[in-house]
């Protein structure tokens, strides 16, 4: 993405604010009356009104005549409205060269930097290639004579873009490096801040061109302290961000980026233009990952976001991805009307996606078996993808050369040092040279030989700590995990027996003769149980503290689900369902099974607890070959955040709240299973355990 939009102009200020137009008839003087539109066609700039400022710069440049220094400004600002109203970059030009013109006549240095800074990119746009050249020596002139900080600035960053257009990225780090440098030294305002932000950013996206991800992820971060107040630049920030992480595939950091580009207040046009970009790097990750029905959804948004921002660069990026995924998805025809839309100006704007165009469309055409516009379309891809490659050859062979000649210059001082060193070794004493160095390399010796003894020895001793650290590490997880089993599997009855003990010691004449017998049923049946689950718990735990490793063989899931259900029978006013249609036999530990299910099974308990009509509902069923059990409750359902536990490792945990979460976690590792949470408040929550 080469928008030049991604730039923050030195010229153009942060404050936004309402402007009315002049009443120019209440100034008597012509001074007043253009530092009145001058005011004005700065507010019209701040808000990116640029049909307005169009007009308003038009009465300027009528009224200025020969007050050069006016002239150059509203030309100025009337070359930004032209080149950011879609890219009107030929009208741009005329505006920018008579901004210049008048400037140097009368040594206005902001404009005079601030024209060709502009000049700079639209001769690239314009693929004006000998007078780019021509204003880059114009510009290494001003920087050889000029002192000012202001101007090294801004003209050290345009060389950089030049490089970067051009794709000599060394060359375009190392000047804005420089660039970098001499805003540093400027004011600390805003604007400047932003700038040397973007700065920063700017040699990320060469990293990211580079293919060198990590690289460019450093300067993103760099960027970050100088960015904060600009959500425009940010959200950049963020796209790049984006597009490393899934050059490196790493979903969590896509997920993170995606998310947090479309929280940035922006104007209109950046935020379609951000959020078309954005959706453009989720498509081709899909695409690459081979889930091209996500793919083809990003890309719908990143056509859609394109067109609403008006950018003719951005929509043909969108399409020509839309046009790949299409492809993909076998719909050749649309793939060929969308790549048709997209090459129209991809050639003036990036040589890259002209090249993947033609490509698409030649394999698109050959795919209906239409070889003759197949092959016409593979000649032109072949055409263009040769001058890259020779482009990048000779890109290649510039820097190879670059760098042999800078090692044959840094040889020939070694040699001459070499040489001096030589003369002065003879002047001196050759005997009392080679007394000092031999004392000396005995010395270097013996020092070294210490060393070395001290690193093996402290090397030795930090492998035995470090493995009774994992050893102690490992004992305490272990405990923690039995606290665990014993908290959540024995709590939940014993609380139930002591609320029946209770209710018929406290409130007896409550209870007539039937229920009394019937809750003397229930304590009985309920003790027995809890002995048994304790009996169980226990032996298993006895069997376990050594290795707490799983023991695998094959269990029916009906006895794990009537085990659960025996353990819960004291349960009141929760009616506990259990579905195995299809009898499903699982390969696991059954200890382990039971202990997760309990655990889920007590959770959604508590969770009832208020509930007059609470339901739990536990299913077993096989879906593409694999084995699924989930737990599901008409609770008042929670926030996700409050299951952290169960995949956050680093989350603090107590008996109370989190320690069952991870114990389940554990457990359900252990016997390689993965288990699943959806939950919304007001809709309950459902626990899915998947076996692979």
């Amino acid at each position: 993405m080469n928008k030049a939009g991604f730039l923050i102009l030195f010229f153009i200020t942060i404050s936004v604010f309402g402007q009315q137009e002049p009443n120019l008839t209440k100034y008597k003087t012509t001074i007043q009356k253009l530092d009145a539109l001058l005011t004005y066609t700065q507010s019209l700039l701040d808000k990116e009104e640029y049909s307005k400022l169009i007009i308003a710069s038009q009465k300027g440049i009528a009224l200025s005549k020969n007050h050069y220094k006016y002239l150059s400004t509203f030309y100025l600002r009337q070359g930004i409205a032209y080149e950011f109203s879609n890219n009107q970059y030929k009208k741009a030009l005329v505006n920018y060269e008579n901004s210049w013109k008048y400037a140097h006549k009368v040594r206005h240095i902001e404009n005079q930097t601030s024209s060709l800074m502009r000049l700079n990119y639209i001769y690239y746009s314009l693929n004006e290639t000998q007078k780019g050249k021509e204003l880059i020596e114009t510009i290494k002139k001003v920087l050889d004579t000029t002192k000012s900080n202001y101007v090294q600035a801004v003209l050290y960053g345009s060389l950089g873009e030049y490089y970067l257009n051009t794709s000599e990225y060394e060359n375009f780090i190392l000047y804005q490096l420089k660039a970098i440098n001499y805003k540093k030294r400027l004011d600390k305002s805003e604007p400047n801040t932003e700038n040397i932000g973007v700065s920063y950013c700017q040699i990320a996206s060469a990293y990211v061109k580079m293919k060198q991800f990590d690289k460019a992820i450093e300067y993103l971060n760099e960027s970050k302290p100088y960015i904060k107040t600009s959500p425009y630049v940010s959200a950049f920030s963020c796209n790049y961000l984006l597009q490393c992480y899934a050059a490196k595939k790493q979903p969590d950091s896509i997920k993170k980026y995606y998310n947090l580009i479309y929280t940035f207040p922006t104007a209109k046009d950046s935020l379609f233009l951000n959020l078309s970009f954005a959706n453009q790097s989720m498509s081709k990750y899909h695409a690459d990952e081979g889930q091209i029905y996500k793919a083809y959804y990003y890309a719908k948004k990143a056509v859609l976001f394109g067109q609403k921002s008006t950018d003719e660069e951005i929509l043909m990026e969108a399409n020509t991805i839309m046009g790949r995924v299409l492809y993909e998805k076998g719909d050749y025809k649309n793939a060929i009307k969308t790549l048709k839309e997209a090459s129209k100006n991809a050639l003036n704007y990036d040589k890259e996606f002209f090249v993947i165009i033609n490509q698409k469309l030649s394999q698109s055409y050959a795919a209906l078996g239409l070889w003759k516009d197949a092959f016409y379309y593979k000649e032109i891809y072949s055409r263009y993808n040769d001058e890259m490659m020779q482009e990048s050859a000779k890109q290649s062979i510039a820097n190879a050369e670059a760098r042999y000649q800078n090692k044959t210059k840094q040889q020939k001082i070694k040699n001459l040092s070499a040489e001096n060193t030589i003369k002065n070794i003879q002047i001196n004493d050759a005997r009392k040279q080679r007394f000092y160095l031999i004392s000396g390399l005995v010395l270097v010796f013996i020092i070294g030989l210490l060393l070395f003894r001290q690193n093996q020895n402290r090397k030795k001793t930090n492998q035995k700590l470090q493995l009774l650290n994992q050893e102690l590490d490992e004992a305490n997880k272990i405990k923690a995990r039995f606290f665990g089993i014993l908290n959540h599997d024995l709590r939940s009855p014993i609380s139930n027996l002591i609320h029946f003990l209770h209710l018929q010691k406290e409130n007896p004449e409550l209870i007539d003769e039937e229920t009394a017998l019937r809750m003397q049923t229930k304590i009985i049946s309920g003790a027995e149980n809890l002995l048994s689950s304790m009996e169980d718990i226990l032996l298993w735990s006895k069997g376990q503290m050594e290795n707490f490793k799983p023991h695998l063989k094959n269990i029916p899931v009906e006895v794990i689900f009537e085990d659960t259900e025996k353990h819960f029978s004291a349960i009141e006013n929760i009616e506990i369902s259990f579905e195995n249609s299809e009898n499903i036999i699982l390969n696991t530990d059954e200890n382990y099974l039971k202990t997760i299910i309990r655990n889920l099974t007590g959770n959604a308990v508590k969770a009832l607890d208020k509930n007059k009509n609470g339901k739990i509902i536990w299913k077993a069923w096989k879906e593409n070959n694999k084995t699924f059990l989930s737990i599901t409750d008409n609770g008042p359902g929670e926030n996700l955040e409050k299951f952290k536990a169960l995949y956050n490792d680093s989350e603090v945990i107590g008996i109370k709240s989190g320690l069952g979460l991870h114990l389940i976690r554990d457990l359900g590792t252990a016997i390689n299973c993965k288990i699943e949470v959806s939950s919304k408040p007001g809709f309950g929550t459902t626990f899915t355990i998947l076996f692979q």
